[in-house]
């Protein structure tokens, strides 16, 4: 009451405080960074050590499992991931929650380097990230060239554009997908070599001692210090052509004779295409701390300068923009803010028909909205889409306080007492019912701050972004809307001789408004007025008839709820058809990389074909695997081997049909054409990316144990019995092994009478089958652009198609014969082409895609799959991960939450009302909200998820609010008449308007979120539904069984104080003092 008494005292001072508020918020607003997540803090590091040429086994074995027995030394480590394909190994290592990340990555980093002790000569660091949400891209830089090849539009990209991304703030890249590293390439023809009686590991050391990297020495000759470099290496590309190869001791032959020089690429391993033409793009990240729009924007401003330094026949352009995501939906707040403060003043005129008080509602609104970003920014939140469903969230429930301020304001004007003591009055009566209202709304986020993980990062931002709101909603409240009331509205029910003594305490204006609420005025009976006294009517019937019709109610709501809790499906977050996809397309193991690509292709022609080319916005491609010397891309995009392609397709704005129809289409399309072809759909967006932790699929099943034989027979068990479930698609074996292979088994002992070493033998192999820079490192500078390229010995792949030319390789220096052949027995075999370990044991997954079904289902059919296969053997483990995991998380924390905030808000009464009966009588909507709410998440399809849960939580803040608002005035009655059916019956009387008009005006104002037609809707129209069901429900059940409750609770309950203190003239304990008279 004191904030009340200065704002009417100091008015001026109020309307420069709130004057501030608008303007340090706007300026707030300007400069607060927009991002798609919060700070998730992710506890993940990835480490990613590529070896070239090393099969799966040997990164396996000579990588992965060293690095899990020293990396177990590290911190908090929770779990250690690890996945090994040829040339590389990838190391997932996830933290408890609480872990300090930042020792735990130099940790990391300092056993990794300890690791290169034990690790294979010429061993390079591994790369080390942290995974973060800003770990992944937020869209794609694309170049494309009608004339050049990738590889040129490569080195344009890594020369030139990468890395002038210094000049844009927070800009992070890893290294450009779908080209290969500019090397010099000598092409050793084995037919030549056979002639002249040499083997590659002979052109390597000519090269090796033809082209050194030598440092410069000085020579001090008088006055002068002169550098004295030597042309030790090449100066030119074609000057490798003259290095003398020397044949018994005469230099007769030259490099060029049995071998081409090329200024080109590394051997191929994988292409980008978008649109179908094979480009080169830049995937787009940002650092931690930096604001995902401000990055998008400031690049999209450094393009033209980027596009300048490349050649005029490059194009730049920037796809798959993530960013676009956030910024719509602010757009559609400021939309929703716009058409619920409407709706809600329109609310406020319908049931008082006073414009003024509605404007004064309508201008609250945006104050509030305005304030709560100035105080997120200042707890270093961000705007992101959590923040911006909290502050959605808080527009329906901003005019609870102002509109309850306002109908009280009327009630008391309606007394005839003068305006600046109705207003008075009016708001000193409700001070402390909206200060307690207030503190119930906050209790039930508070579970925010005790939840972690993932749900909990996601919760706070939006727990704060509604708090904030809130509280300013309520100091609004207290002072702005008197001072404007004064100022604006009109009383024409005063009483020109009313006197303050006309109503002369608290209890008998109570009595006098109970009075007035229940009699009948005659012609001077507004319509609400007339249906105040029909609800009456109904309400004296049922509260004849209250025990019945609670016991009935509580039966069936809580039935009702529990039925709708079961049935209704589960998810993280709410499904949304956001015209983007991903699918990873399999050919069959050890698909030559040209072929994975005519594949991907035609994939491409099929989609285009259709949907029809017009509603294709853009597609790209991935196909076989990244360059060894890319360490990072990996953990951006993980291929497993060149049969694997993985292709993005934004649909045009136009595009109206169903994405789940269109994936399903494209299932059947792909299967008829290209039977041999494995289809899995793939999260592109960030939030299922994150939220999915890494899982490729939905439905992800791992079988571990250290017999790889037996987790293979137990992933096909699993397959068939997925298989069997209607609704799973794509269901498939996520690793290769059965992967094509040719053994090549030498025998030692005659190699040793051949005077042949296997190092010679290893080399010669290496040199032909592979690239000499596996095994002897070489560089050449190219002065022009002052950088350095490899030079690496290789035998043009054409060169070995067949078996045979493998056998006919030759193995030693100078001599046609021994070849290799004659040292070595060669067999066709198959391998693993992928080991995946969990610590150091091997796993395998199972994954799947869902069609139209929600997740909680799937995990539970995948739960009674695994039951089905008995008792399993010992040491082996089947269980779901992935997004399983998270949803049960996620699901768990929010149920544990909304208990939680219950609690509070019945500890929080029972201090208040000093009564627990009360407290239990405040609550008994409680099962009605959820009801609702569940019932409109069900009839419109939606399913259980965290949006959902939030509203709910909140639809039970908003409702226990009405009812402390109708209790509060009942408790009061009954104190002063002492008897709880009369006190149920005025108090409904007095409350119906203002509860109806709350409510309803929540209701309105949530609407345009309900209905999911802004940008983004989809993702938040959950949250609006289920607060809509729980209110309307809430609202049905505080006007008609509250009062019931009441009534029969309190029924037989003493109006005697619980005070224990003597001196409490309240308190049954209360001791009179007496004075003895003095002498």
């Amino acid at each position: 009451m004191g904030l009340i008494k200065f704002a009417l005292r100091k008015p001026i001072t109020i309307l420069v405080l709130v004057a501030g508020l608008f303007f340090f918020g706007l300026n707030a607003i300007r400069s607060i960074k927009i991002d798609i997540f919060p700070d998730l803090n992710l506890p993940v590091i990835y480490v990613s050590h590529p070896y070239g040429g090393y099969t799966p086994t040997q990164m396996e074995s000579y990588f992965g499992k060293q690095y899990v027995n020293l990396l177990l030394y590290v911190s908090g480590v929770k779990s250690i991931e690890t996945r090994n394909i040829q040339g590389l190994t990838l190391i997932k290592l996830s933290f408890y929650e609480g872990t300090n990340m930042a020792q735990a990555a130099a940790e990391v980093s300092g056993y990794t380097n300890r690791a290169q002790a034990i690790f294979p000569p010429g061993t390079q660091p591994p790369f080390i990230l942290r995974f973060d949400a800003s770990t992944l891209p937020v869209g794609q830089l694309v170049l494309t060239s009608p004339t050049r090849s990738n590889n040129e539009l490569l080195d344009l990209a890594n020369v030139y554009v990468r890395s002038s991304f210094t000049s844009v703030p927070g800009l992070v890249s890893p290294a450009p997908f779908g080209g290969n590293t500019r090397t010099v390439v000598i092409k050793v023809e084995p037919s030549l070599l056979r002639s002249h009686n040499l083997t590659p590991d002979q052109i390597v050391t000519a090269i090796r001692e033809n082209n050194l990297n030598s440092p410069a020495g000085n020579v001090r000759i008088g006055d002068l210090n002169y550098l004295t470099p030597a042309n030790t290496s090449m100066k030119k590309v074609a000057d490798f052509g003259d290095i003398p190869l020397y044949k018994n001791g005469i230099q007769t032959v030259f490099l060029h004779d049995v071998a081409t020089v090329e200024d080109g690429a590394d051997i191929t391993s994988s292409y980008a295409l978008v649109n179908g033409k094979r480009s080169v793009y830049l995937p787009i990240t940002k650092s931690a701390d930096a604001s995902t729009w401000e990055v998008v924007q400031n690049l999209k401003k450094a393009i033209p300068r980027f596009q300048s330094l490349l050649p005029e026949d490059v194009k730049l352009s920037y796809v798959f923009d993530q960013s676009t995501y956030v910024i719509n939906a602010v757009k559609s707040l400021a939309e929703e803010g716009a058409i619920g403060a409407i709706l809600t003043g329109l609310m406020v005129l319908l049931f008082l028909g006073d414009r003024r008080g509605a404007l004064i509602v309508i201008l609250t609104i945006p104050a509030c909205i305005v304030s709560g970003i100035l105080f997120l920014s200042l707890f270093k939140q961000t705007i992101n889409i959590m923040t911006l469903s909290g502050l959605s969230l808080a527009i329906g429930i901003l005019v609870d306080e102002s509109t309850v301020t306002i109908e009280n304001i009327h009630q008391h004007f309606a007394m005839g007492k003068p305006k600046a003591l109705a207003i008075w009055d009016a708001c000193k009566e409700i001070a402390f019912p909206k200060l307690l209202i207030l503190f119930c709304i906050l209790a039930v986020f508070a579970p925010a701050f005790t939840m972690k993980g993932i749900p909990g990062a996601l919760f706070l931002p939006l727990a704060l972004a509604i708090g904030f709101s809130m509280i300013t909603s309520y100091f609004l409240a207290q002072t702005f809307v008197p001072i404007m009331a004064n100022w604006l509205m009109k009383n024409d029910h005063e009483k020109k001789d009313f006197a303050r003594d006309d109503i002369q305490d608290e209890h008998a204006a109570k009595e006098e408004a109970a009075k007035h609420a229940l009699e009948d005025h005659g012609k001077g009976e507004t319509r609400f007025d007339r249906f105040r006294h029909r609800f009456m009517g109904w309400m004296d019937s049922m509260l004849a008839k209250r025990k019945w019709i609670v016991s009935i109610y509580v039966l069936a709501a809580t039935g009702l709820a529990v039925l709708l809790f079961v049935t209704i499906g589960r998810d993280v977050l709410p499904k949304v058809d956001s015209g983007t996809f991903q699918v990873r397309l399999r050919s069959p193991d050890g698909t030559r990389l040209e072929r994975t690509e005519a594949m991907t292709v035609q994939a491409l022609q099929i989609l285009r074909k259709m949907v029809g080319k017009e509603n294709i916005a853009v597609t790209s491609a991935f196909v076989g695997t990244h360059p060894s010397q890319f360490s990072t891309s990996p953990i951006y995009l993980f291929m497993a081997g060149p049969q694997e392609a993985v292709i993005q397709a934004a649909l045009s704005e136009k595009y109206d049909g169903s994405l789940d129809d269109l994936k399903e289409q494209f299932r059947h399309e792909i299967k008829k054409a290209m039977p041999n072809v494995r289809v899995s759909f793939e999260p592109i967006d960030l939030t299922d990316k994150i939220l999915s932790q890494g899982s490729p699929t939905p439905v992800e099943v791992a079988i571990t144990s250290k017999n790889k034989k037996q987790n293979v027979v137990y992933a096909y068990k699993i397959l068939r019995k997925l298989n069997q479930i209607k609704y799973m698609r794509d269901v498939q074996i996520g690793q290769s092994f059965k992967y094509p292979a040719i053994n090549i088994n030498i025998d030692r002992t005659r190699a040793a009478q051949l005077g042949v070493g296997v190092s010679d033998i290893s080399r010669s192999l290496i040199a032909s089958t592979s690239s000499s820079r596996f095994t002897e490192k070489n560089v050449w500078l190219d002065e022009k652009v002052g950088l350095s390229y490899n030079v690496q010995v290789q035998v043009p792949e054409y060169q070995m198609q067949s078996v045979n030319d493998i056998k006919e390789i030759p193995v030693m220096a100078n001599q046609r014969r021994p070849v290799l052949s004659d040292v070595a027995s060669i067999k066709m075999d198959t391998t693993y082409g992928e080991n995946d370990n969990i610590g150091a044991i091997p796993t395998l997954s199972v994954t799947a895609n869902l069609h139209k079904k929600d997740l909680g289902t799937a995990i539970d059919d995948v739960n009674e799959v695994i039951k089905s296969l008995g008792e399993l053997p010992r040491g082996l483990t089947i269980e779901p991960r992935g997004l399983g995991q998270t949803l049960g998380d996620t699901l768990g924390s929010l149920q544990t939450g909304l208990l939680v905030a219950i609690i509070v808000i019945f500890l929080m009464l029972t201090a208040n009302f000093q009564s627990f009966k009360v407290s239990f009588v405040v609550l008994s909507t409680v099962p009605a909200v959820i009801l609702g709410s569940l019932l409109l998440v069900w009839a419109t399809g939606a399913t259980l998820n965290l949006q959902s849960y939030m509203g709910m939580i909140m639809a039970v803040g908003v409702a226990i609010s009405n009812s402390v608002l109708l209790i509060t005035n009942a408790e009061e009655l009954r104190m002063i008449n002492g008897d709880a059916l009369k006190s149920a019956r005025e108090s409904v009387a007095l409350r119906l308007r203002p509860i109806l008009m709350t409510s309803l005006a929540m209701i309105v104002g949530m609407i345009p979120m309900a209905s999911g037609l802004g940008e983004g809707g989809d993702q938040t129209s959950p949250l609006g539904r289920a607060v809509i069901g729980g209110l309307l429900f809430s609202t049905f059940a505080s006007l008609l069984i509250l009062p019931l409750v009441f009534a029969w609770v309190q029924g037989n309950t003493t109006t005697q104080s619980v005070s224990l203190d003597p001196e409490d003239e309240e308190s049954k304990f209360f001791v009179p003092l007496h004075h003895k008279n003095e002498a």
